[in-house]
């Protein structure tokens, strides 16, 4: 059996033969959405390898965490979606146990060397980009195929990599690319994942139609989005019948092929005529990918959605509840994660509605608030990129959230958001927020669009000054 993405077989293969040679494992893995999917692909492919284990889930794998996880009694920790850029830490602990890591983030510079290390960084693809952390986990599950006698195919796994990668921002222009666009054509070959051109808005399965197109901000069509009026309108002067015979409204997911041809064709009519720039009307059709047993109607259908429902789980402290509906627990789980959804974008709404009254403050090169305890550590990086664009907070510009972290009096969590076209022009925040950070006594990393960082409360000037210094230098 051929591993996927071949430049990482031989370090998938080997970091499976060290799992199957270990009598008991400790899973840990991170809370995002990508960190979770990553989980759900390990605890499977342990379990189907008759491999016992136990799973622990951190918000940040600082030293605490490690040094929480080498006082244990497994031998052989699995880090999933992190434990790359914590290197350094790992190998102070490396007498009490051997780590494992499938990660995708920027490995840490240290002289210590992992023996069983997956990241797609280490052989030349952009983990930012091509291979989520739950993506390098399902190589390794599909390594583990071939040196462990398993219960099942674990290609049925792609699925919850796609999520993965999905939720971690990684479907550029629309598409996964890269080793993600291999591990989609085995989901697809499995039958697990099904593909195809869409339109690209957030809440095919689940939202009303009319609120699908009034929430639709990515590309902004005048009279529709934020329009709740004019979107109901447009609707209605279409030849698309918008409710059920039982009087509820119709979701994307329950149009017919002609209808949603309808649509469409009318949003680019309307785009045209209200002057939208062309890339942008091109940005209204994207690939969809869909997980096909899931049933129609469900946010586990759509990539995008279930990646969603799963960020609203363990940044709850609900971890268990994800990790559960990516096993497959579709009852009292996937219960749990719907209250949870619903509370994360009331959550959400707050969030951008006070950074947005409550403003940001300009540097030379990035843009800040600070939210200290009125918004929760574990989404103020999601409410700063969901801000962007919105009245007063620029997206020409690096944005920066601070917020007191739980039980923490003296640290400060820092996250940090970007835009592809930053990026483009050399914005790199994972290099820019580890070196404001270490500058300042606290330690960070991530990706290039995206990264986060923990620093002594009390620093905040000096790290901001840092910061916009590193920006400044990478932009210009």
């Amino acid at each position: 059996m051929a591993v996927p993405v071949p430049e990482l077989e031989e370090r998938a293969l080997a970091c499976a033969r060290r799992l199957t040679d270990a009598e008991r494992i400790l899973l840990a893995s991170h809370i995002d959405a990508d960190g979770l999917t990553s989980a759900g692909i390990a605890a499977t492919a342990l379990e189907r390898a008759k491999i016992p284990f136990e799973t622990v889930f951190e918000k940040q794998l600082d030293g605490e965490a490690i040094a929480r996880i080498a006082a244990r009694e497994e031998e052989t920790v699995l880090f999933t979606d992190f434990g790359s850029g914590q290197l350094e830490t790992i190998g102070e602990h490396a007498g009490s146990f051997t780590p494992v890591i499938a990660d995708h983030h920027r490995p840490a510079e240290t002289d210590f060397e992992a023996d069983y290390h997956l990241n797609p960084l280490l052989v030349g693809i952009d983990g930012a980009s091509e291979l989520s952390g739950a993506g390098t986990t399902y190589v390794l599950a599909r390594a583990l195929e071939s040196v462990a006698d398993t219960d099942g195919d674990n290609r049925d796994l792609a699925g919850l990599a796609v999520v993965g990668a999905v939720g971690d921002m990684q479907a550029t222009g629309g598409e996964l690319e890269g080793a993600n666009a291999e591990i989609v054509e085995e989901g697809v070959e499995a039958g697990a994942v099904e593909t195809g051109t869409d339109l690209a808005l957030y809440g095919k399965q689940t939202r009303p139609l009319p609120k699908l197109l009034e929430y639709a901000t990515d590309v902004r069509i005048p009279g529709i989005s934020n329009d709740a009026g004019g979107s109901l309108r447009f609707l209605e002067g279409l030849d698309v019948s918008l409710r059920t015979d039982e009087g509820s409204w119709r979701c994307w997911s329950e149009l017919d092929d002609a209808e949603k041809q309808s649509v469409a064709s009318a949003l680019v009519r309307r785009a045209v005529s209200k002057g939208v720039p062309a890339e942008k009307i091109d940005g209204l059709v994207a690939t969809s990918y869909v997980l096909a047993g899931e049933p129609v109607g469900s946010e586990l259908r759509d990539a995008s959605e279930f990646s969603t429902l799963l960020n609203a789980t363990a940044r709850y402290d609900r971890a268990d509840v994800g990790l559960g509906v990516c096993l497959g627990d579709r009852g009292g789980a996937l219960d749990r994660a719907r209250t949870l959804l619903r509370e994360h974008r009331r959550n959400l709404a707050e969030g951008i509605e006070w950074v947005t009254e409550e403003g940001v403050t300009r540097e030379e090169y990035v843009q800040w608030f600070h939210a200290e305890d009125r918004i929760r550590e574990t989404i103020v990086g999601i409410v700063a990129g969901m801000a962007m664009g919105s009245e007063g907070v620029s997206r020409s510009l690096p944005i920066v959230a601070f917020a007191e972290k739980d039980g923490a009096e003296d640290e400060i969590k820092v996250s940090t958001r970007g835009t592809g076209r930053l990026v483009s022009r050399g914005l790199d925040l994972s290099t820019a927020i580890g070196e404001a950070a270490r500058a300042v006594g606290g330690d960070g990393g991530g990706h290039d669009v995206a990264a986060g960082a923990t620093i002594p409360a009390g620093r905040e000037s000096a790290f901001l000054d840092r910061l916009d210094a590193v920006v400044g230098e990478q932009l210009s």
